[in-house]
This record gives structure tokens, C-alpha cells and sequence, in this order.
């Protein structure tokens, strides 16, 4: 390995260095050379732990001899290891993608080039490792393993005797158009002779000697590019091209091409030069490939010319093309340029941006310094022409974008916009529009929105409907509020206004005006027949027999809804007379209370059980002996009610009362 077991040679440390020579012969791993290459994937390695690489760090530390000699633990602690070191001990440990990636993550690493050579140089006699790792970033960060990464795998696994995984390795580099090098050659070919394996070393010699590196796709492409870089375009930078004696192809072609990206004028000359000279027609792929390398501000004009060219051929723009161009277009603001690309692939074949496309674009619309609805439109329009339909997490997402910038005011804008590609929103999506433009007080928008669906063939629902009533309510606009109410149901009627009509009542009697809501309450169901819900009720009785509201009239207003709720076909809610007449209320209130709770004179002993039973639980045995006397003799002589008087004395000690007055109701 590169960080030798020289470092221990002091002295001093002979016994440290006799203690990590014991790990490491204990971690050695001695593989079949008839394992398949990928199985190296799911087998333990060899490399010492992250702890033991740390104290050989921390042993070639260049401290003098006095603090080399008084080596404390203090010191291995906080010694950090190189980047390789942690990248070995993750590999050595761990197998499952996420568990690594997380590791490295936490430590901060970035797999680069130079450090994946350098990880891969110290695990030459840790195969199994090695492996993993390369694997591990051919998956991850492909674009990190070059020529050099590739020849550095090759000559672990066969100086390690891999043999069946060296020649797997040979094949998938001949891919890729790497060569083997001339040092994997000589390192690997010792190996070869030494175990005397002729027939591998042969084939080895003969694969080198067939110029597998100055013929690879690579080498190829770097000699290429070097003459049409090195200097400028004329005919003598063709005849160098020409004494090549290449046969171009379309793969070459395109990796030339993506290499010229650096100069894209030279780029151009290349694709116009090879051509125009006979030795090569362009595909799909090369006329993308010079598309990609002109997508640009500078060589707009140029770009468009290719991408018209592109399609006049027979070809398409690719989705790495336009996702790529349009990416690039995004970011420097040319957001115009990105709607014509878009209206460009859209009009295609059947290789059309996706929705992910499409709402990418639209949001980058709605954030740009200033909003152009012509070009969301566009989009739009674009790409529901072509028969596609526009979901709810389009304007979702859209909407969330609008937000960020603070300009979810205009979002009525962008919901026509969708609307003219077919588009309505869902009832959720109305509920968040509504309720956003009340809450922002937007009093005219609110009604923009109403007015919208109406035209467009639909209307708000009435979750919807609620949250523009809740989003003015949230305001503290409960006037605007009621009266946003009052105009949608004299549209729409009263048939869905159940859910709305409950929010409102809330929101004044969160608002402590509980009366008010009564008013409205009853305006409501007497002029527009409507018919509130159960729990409306509840919630209206409720607050109108809170203690300070019921004695300033409340428990009137209260007991008038009585009636409304029987005739609606509801059961009378009781409880809150029950709380309120046995803490608070007068002996006329009970009275009033059990004539109202039936369409008969009285109500029936059951209730008239309950009433009494909670005045008299609550001490209020004078306001239940006066209900008594108000009561008809029914009630007066019945057995039950006398129980319930006498077992609920106020003094056991005190002398039966006299028999209550007559009563001024008789059954």
C-alpha cells in the first residue's frame, strides 16, 4: 500500500508496528480467480479499520523525537486522516449504497478523480474492496472513472490473480473505448508468467500490440480535438484531419463534438467541415450533440438555425437536449428563449418535454423579474395542443412558486391562463385560492375568482365557498365576510352552503359577537331558507348561553332556535340549558325552557327529571321548589319529582315545606 509500514520503523515503536502487521495479515483476502467480477460486490474486505489507519497517521506525524516518544492517545484523536483513509474504512465496513453514501456525506467527502485514483492505488492488495469502491462509483459518479481509473481497477485484479475478472474488466473497457495501459501490460504479465498462465499473457500481448490505446475512442477523440484547438480553422487544419485516416462514426463524432464544447465556433466548423467532405452524414445524435454545444446566448442564432436543420433532416430534438439547453436558458434569465424551445420540442415526434418539463418552465415563468403572462399562456397553450391535460400538481406547484416570490395575488391570472388550455381546478386547489385571496383582504380578486368559475361553466364548491367566507373571516372582515355569503347563495342557492354557513358562525363567535351571529343566523334561515347544520345549532347555542351573553338576551335568542331545530327535524341540544339554568338561571328561564323543548304544553317527566335534578345538584333548591309551584299539578303530584325533592334536602334536620302553590299551568 502507499502509506508503507516504513512509517514504524522507529525503534521505539516496534511492538505498535508488530501489533498492525497482525491486523492486517488477519484482514488479507485470497480470492478464487474463478469468481465472476460483480460478486466481489457482496464479500467482506481487507483493509485495516479507520482507528488503525489513524494511529499509523498519527505515527508519521513530523513532531520531533521528544513528542514522538511520549506518543499519546490524545494526539491519534486528533489527527485526521486523509480523505482516502475514510473512503476505505467506509467500503471496508459497509455495503448497502445508502449506508455509504451517508457516511461519506457526514465526513464531508466528495469522490473526485484524484481521490479515487489514490483510493484505488492503496487497495492494490485489497481486491474485494477495491471492487466495491469501483463499482460503487461507476453507479454514483461515472464521469469520475477515466482511462487512468479503469487501468488502476485492471492491474489490482490481475495482480491479485483475478484473471476470469480482468479479461470482464478488458471487454467493458473496450466499451468505453479505454485502452490497457503499457503499465498494466508489464505489472500484469509478470503475474501471468509467474502463476503460467501462457495462453492469458498472449492474449494479453496481442491486445497491446493491436494498438488498444492509441486507437481507443478517446485517444482518437483527444487527437482530434488537439488540431482543431491548437489552431485556427483553415486548410491546414484539414489535411492534418485528413492524414488521419479516420473512419468516423457516430458515436466519435459525438464525443468530439461534446468536447469541443469549449469553443463552439470550432465545434460548428467541425460538424460543417466532416460533412461537407464526404466522410461522414450526420444522425439524430451528432446534429443533437452540436445542438447541445450552441445552446447558448451567445450562439443563439446558430442554435436555432441547428435545431431547424435538426427536424428539416428527419430528426429529433432529444429530451437531453432540450432538458439541457433549457436548464441553461433558465439560469441566465432567457426565460423567452425557453418558451421557444419548449414550443419547438412540443411541436415533435412523439420524444415531447414531459409535465415535469412543462411545469418546470411555468414556474421559472411566474418567479422571473417580472411576470409575462403571454409567455405562460404560450406554455400553456403549447403544450395542451398536443392533447396533453394539465393536472392539479401543475398548478400546484405553480402556486407554491407564486408564493415564494410574493406574488400569489396574481394567481387568478394564471388559473384563466390554465383555464383556456381546458383546465379547471379541483376543489382543493379552489379552497386554496379562495382562501388566499380573502386572507390577504383582497376584496375584488376574491370576487374575480367567484366570478370565474361562474363563466366557466362551474362553481366554487362548498368547501371552497367556505374557505373564501373563512379567509375574510381570518381578515376580521366578518361584514364582507356575511355578505360574500349572502351573494353566493343567492346565486347558487342554499343546497351546498351547509359547510360555509358553519364557518361563519364560528367566526363570529370566536369573534366574541355570538348576537350578531344570531342575527345573521336567523336572517339567513327565515329569508333564504336555509337550512343549517346540526352542529351549526349547537355551536349557536352554545355561545348565545355563555353566562355574560345569555343574561343580556342570549338565552332568549337561545331558546327561539328550539323550535327552528324540531321543525328541521333535529333533536333539541339540551345540555347548555341544563349547564346554564343549574348554575345561573332563574326558576322563569327553567319555566320557559321546558315549554319550549316540546310541541306539547310540558315535555315529558324525563326532562323535567333532568331539570330539576340539576338545580337541586347545584344548590339551587329554592329556584327548584319555585318551578315546582310554576309547574302543572301533573308534575307537582308525581311520585318521581317528590322522590327526587326529598332525597336532595338541603338539611335533613329542616321541617317538610308547605305544598307548593297552585299552578298557573294545568295539564
Amino acid at each position: 500500500m502507499r502509506y508503507q509500514w516504513r512509517l514504524l520503523l522507529s525503534r521505539s515503536y516496534r511492538s505498535s508496528h508488530r501489533l498492525l502487521l497482525s491486523h492486517q495479515s488477519q484482514f488479507q483476502v485470497v480470492s478464487n480467480s474463478t469468481r465472476s467480477f460483480s460478486s466481489f460486490l457482496h464479500e467482506l474486505s481487507g483493509v485495516a479499520t479507520l482507528q488503525q489507519r489513524q494511529c499509523l497517521y498519527a505515527l508519521r506525524s513530523p513532531l520531533g523525537n521528544s513528542v514522538s516518544r511520549s506518543f499519546s492517545t490524545e494526539l491519534v484523536i486528533k489527527e485526521k486522516p486523509p480523505a482516502e483513509a475514510v473512503v476505505i474504512d467506509v467500503f471496508s465496513r459497509l455495503k448497502g449504497k445508502d449506508e455509504i453514501r451517508k457516511e461519506l456525506d457526514s465526513n464531508g467527502i466528495v469522490i473526485s478523480h484524484e481521490l479515487g485514483l489514490r483510493v484505488l492505488r492503496e487497495l492494490e492488495s485489497s481486491p474485494d474492496v477495491a471492487v466495491r469502491f469501483f463499482q460503487w462509483v461507476l453507479v454514483a459518479y461515472p464521469r469520475k472513472l477515466s482511462s487512468k481509473s479503469y487501468n488502476t481497477m485492471l492491474r489490482i485484479l490481475g495482480v491479485n490473480g483475478l484473471v476470469r475478472e480482468f479479461w470482464e474488466l478488458v471487454d467493458a473497457m473496450k466499451k468505453k473505448g479505454h485502452g490497457v495501459s503499457a503499465g498494466v501490460r508489464d505489472k500484469v504479465g509478470e503475474r501471468f508468467l509467474k502463476d503460467g498462465l501462457e495462453g492469458d499473457l498472449e492474449r494479453l500481448k496481442e491486445i497491446f500490440a493491436s494498438g488498444s490505446i492509441d486507437n481507443s475512442v478517446d485517444k482518437v477523440c483527444n487527437r482530434v480535438c488537439k488540431i482543431v484547438m491548437k489552431e485556427v480553422w483553415g486548410a491546414d487544419v484539414e489535411k492534418q484531419l485528413r492524414d488521419l485516416r479516420l473512419e468516423f462514426r457516430s458515436d466519435l463524432v459525438k464525443m468530439i463534438l461534446e468536447k469541443l464544447d469549449v469553443d463552439p465556433r470550432k465545434g460548428l466548423l467541425f460538424f460543417r467541415w466532416i460533412d461537407e467532405s464526404g466522410n461522414f452524414k450526420h444522425d439524430e445524435k451528432t446534429y443533437n450533440a452540436m445542438a447541445r454545444v450552441l445552446g447558448k446566448e451567445k450562439f443563439l442564432d446558430r442554435f436555432q438555425h441547428i435545431i431547424e436543420e435538426t427536424r428539416s433532416a428527419g430528426y429529433e430534438m432529444e429530451m437531453e437536449t432540450y432538458v439541457r439547453v433549457s436548464a441553461r436558458f433558465c439560469q441566465t434569465k432567457m426565460i423567452r428563449e425557453a418558451v421557444e424551445l419548449f414550443e419547438f420540442a412540443m411541436a415533435g415526434g412523439s420524444n415531447t418535454p414531459t409535465p415535469h418539463c412543462c411545469s418546470l418552465l411555468l414556474k421559472k415563468i411566474v418567479t422571473a423579474n417580472k411576470l409575462d403572462m403571454d409567455l405562460f399562456l404560450r406554455t400553456v397553450k403549447a403544450y395542451t395542443d398536443k392533447g396533453n391535460v394539465l393536472p392539479d400538481s401543475m398548478l400546484q406547484h405553480v402556486l407554491k412558486s407564486m408564493r415564494s416570490v410574493d406574488r400569489f395575488g396574481q394567481s387568478n391570472e394564471v388559473l384563466k391562463a390554465m383555464n383556456e388550455g381546458g383546465y379547471l381546478p379541483s376543489g382543493d386547489l379552489q379552497s386554496v385560492i379562495a382562501s388566499g385571496r380573502s386572507r390577504k383582504g383582497k376584496k375584488d380578486e376574491a370576487n374575480e375568482l367567484v366570478n370565474f368559475m361562474e363563466t366557466s361553466g362551474d362553481h366554487l364548491d362548498d368547501k371552497a365557498m367556505a374557505s373564501l367566507v373563512e379567509g375574510h373571516c381570518d381578515a376580521k372582515d366578518l361584514e364582507e365576510a356575511s355578505e360574500c355569503f349572502k351573494k353566493m347563495i343567492g346565486k347558487e342557492g342554499v343546497s351546498y352552503a351547509g359547510y360555509a354557513f358553519e364557518k361563519l358562525v364560528l367566526a363570529y363567535c370566536n369573534s366574541f359577537r355570538a348576537r350578531d351571529a344570531y342575527k345573521v343566523f336567523t336572517e339567513l334561515v327565515k329569508q333564504n331558507q336555509l337550512k343549517p347544520w346540526h352542529s351549526t345549532y349547537k355551536i349557536m347555542v352554545r355561545n348565545l348561553l355563555m353566562k355574560k351573553v345569555a343574561r343580556d338576551g342570549g338565552f332568549e335568542e337561545a331558546l327561539s332556535l328550539l323550535p327552528m331545530m324540531k321543525n328541521q327535524g333535529f333533536p333539541p341540544f339540551v345540555d347548555p340549558f341544563l349547564d346554564y339554568l343549574s348554575n345561573s338561571g332563574t326558576s322563569t328561564e327553567a319555566f320557559a325552557f321546558l315549554k319550549a323543548v316540546t310541541l306539547k304544553k310540558f315535555p315529558s317527566i324525563s326532562m323535567v327529571l333532568r331539570v330539576f335534578e340539576a338545580m337541586l345538584k347545584s344548590g339551587r333548591h329554592s329556584e327548584a321548589q319555585e318551578l315546582l309551584s310554576m309547574s302543572p299539578s301533573y308534575i307537582r303530584r308525581n311520585a318521581e319529582v317528590l322522590e327526587l325533592f326529598n332525597s336532595m334536602k338541603p338539611d335533613k334536620c329542616s321541617l317538610e315545606k308547605p305544598l307548593p302553590a297552585p299552578a298557573q299551568i294545568e295539564a
